[in-house]
């Protein structure tokens, strides 16, 4: 229990202290966080023909209001927070890769349904938008890194366990 500790805290430094180097910023999160904008306009726009996206940001042509992805509201810190428990934990690298490939989808599907709603929400009413941006969806977005880690490690033992005792799995 102590090498998982150590590793995941080891691995969240490095991979955060990755994420704010100037390049990284640049060439990778800013697009991503553009491009999680547009995902976003364009999951919308054939219900409201009013959101546009430049940049990071959404905004509705009609009323004005507008909503700004920032830095820790794109998924990427939670995206690290499971990659760093993953790698923290032991299992083979592919079993690893597919835990962190899916686990990014996860968060990230569940992102896009926050920045969506906050969209509205912001437009709708302001105090309820503030407090769900700020400890409704953090929350949500956190046990979404759980119930994959969670998931993920169910999903380990079930090959040890058909590995173990085969006939009972076959006659179970």
């Amino acid at each position: 229990m102590p090498k998982f500790f150590l590793t995941f805290a080891a691995s969240l430094l490095i991979l955060f202290t990755l994420e704010l180097l100037k390049p990284v910023q640049q060439y990778l999160i800013q697009p991503f966080t553009g491009g999680l904008a547009s995902l976003s306009t364009t999951i919308i726009e054939p219900f409201d023909a009013n959101v546009i996206s430049h940049g990071r940001v959404i905004r509705d042509s009609a009323s004005g209001f507008a909503v700004s992805i920032e830095a820790g509201c794109n998924g990427v810190e939670a995206t690290i927070v499971l990659i760093a428990a993953v790698l923290a934990f032991p299992a083979t690298w592919r079993h690893k890769l597919i835990a962190i490939v899916a686990g990014f989808l996860a968060i990230q599907a569940l992102n896009i349904a926050r920045i969506i709603s906050l969209f509205y929400l912001g437009q709708w009413n302001f105090s309820i938008f503030e407090w769900t941006h700020l400890y409704l969806w953090p929350v949500l977005i956190m046990l979404d890194v759980l119930m994959v880690f969670a998931i993920y490690l169910r999903w380990l033992t079930i090959p040890n366990a058909t590995q173990r005792n085969p006939e009972q799995v076959e006659n179970g």
